[in-house]
């Protein structure tokens, strides 16, 4: 009888193990099985269209101090379709010399650097992105790309560089004193459904949301999400119906340490008078984010805003508690 009862106890306790062993086994698989989001470490360019090239390159290069470090031809001509501004040396702004694909908006593109593109990939076809075998090779920047849509409809470019491309053999060139501003501090670009783009940006791309705000209290106006590995953020500007311009909503943020320093600089270069002749003079103000900040529009109108990173008198601003406006699609 006590022999029964020790067998038994010991085949027990082997069905248990063995349970909890396939149990243990069973989740291990089930977790190496489901896609990893890549890493998003940060903003690695945006693309705007230009309906004149030389002006933009004026207001680019002579205005704002930045050198183009390479450009890509139109196929079996010289004539440039992309002339690349290099920010720093993972940074940089192409210029689109194409129609715009949907007029009034100049904005091309934004993309995000990721660290292991086929990641990316394989990531988003688990969420249900159709991204097609090919649509991932090489650019012809010599790096690996491919892109999507957001739920606006703008495309959204991941990258990740490789050593022998475009930019990584341009580091440390192209890169001269007179820059404005070292680096991209975020993109700002319209969203006409606030609940699908926060599911698209912070469900399924991971960013963080750090701050909202808006000019009316009744209403929310934008939305900061920072990249989840990186510090760089995309600013949603909200809307619930198109306004007439996408210029001065779409737009680019450069990080400045002085903005006095940066208008009085500005203000000195000899092309600022040409850019006076279609814009206003440069005035400084505090946002409603409580940054000192200054607006300027390229030739086309579209916005490149100088922005301190701290607050004018050092206290952070309150988040805004106003709803967004009503989705503009649904």
């Amino acid at each position: 009888m006590m022999r029964f009862k020790r067998t038994y106890r010991i085949r027990t306790f082997a069905l248990v193990a063995a349970a909890f062993l396939f149990i243990s086994t069973s989740s291990m698989f089930a977790q190496s099985a489901t896609t990893q989001r890549p890493r998003i470490t940060g903003i690695s360019h945006v693309g705007y269209f230009v309906s004149d090239l030389p002006k933009a390159m004026g207001f680019w290069h002579d205005l704002l101090g930045y050198d183009e470090a390479y450009d890509l031809k139109k196929p079996g001509t010289d004539q440039v379709r992309i002339a690349f501004i290099k920010i720093n040396d993972h940074q940089h702004v192409e210029l689109f010399t194409d129609a715009p694909t949907a007029p009034p908006n100049m904005m091309s593109h934004l993309c995000f650097t990721v660290d292991d593109i086929e990641q990316m990939r394989t990531y988003l076809r688990s969420k249900g992105f159709d991204v097609k075998p090919g649509n991932g090779g090489k650019t012809r920047t010599g790096d690996y790309a491919f892109e999507i849509k957001d739920p606006d409809g703008t495309l959204v470019e991941f990258v990740q560089t490789l050593p022998t491309g475009m930019e990584a053999q341009a580091a440390g060139k192209s890169l001269p004193d007179a820059r404005i501003a070292p680096s991209i501090y975020h993109l700002g670009f319209l969203v006409g459904n606030t609940p699908k783009s926060l599911a698209f940006y912070e469900e399924i791309l991971g960013f963080k949301e750090t701050w909202r705000g808006g000019r009316d209290p009744k209403i929310l106006s934008w939305i900061n999400l920072r990249v989840p590995d990186g510090t760089d953020y995309i600013e949603l500007m909200l809307y619930s119906q198109l306004p007439a311009t996408f210029g001065t909503q779409n737009h680019t943020s450069l990080v400045v340490p002085d903005i006095q320093k940066a208008v009085a600089d500005l203000e000195a270069r000899p092309w600022c008078k040409n850019y006076l002749t279609y814009q206003k003079p440069l005035e400084i103000r505090v946002g409603v984010n409580g940054k000192r900040q200054v607006n300027l529009y390229d030739p086309d109108g579209t916005r490149v805003e100088l922005m301190e990173a701290t607050t004018a008198d050092g206290k952070p601003v309150p988040p805004s508690t106003a709803p967004p406006p009503p989705p503009a699609h649904e």
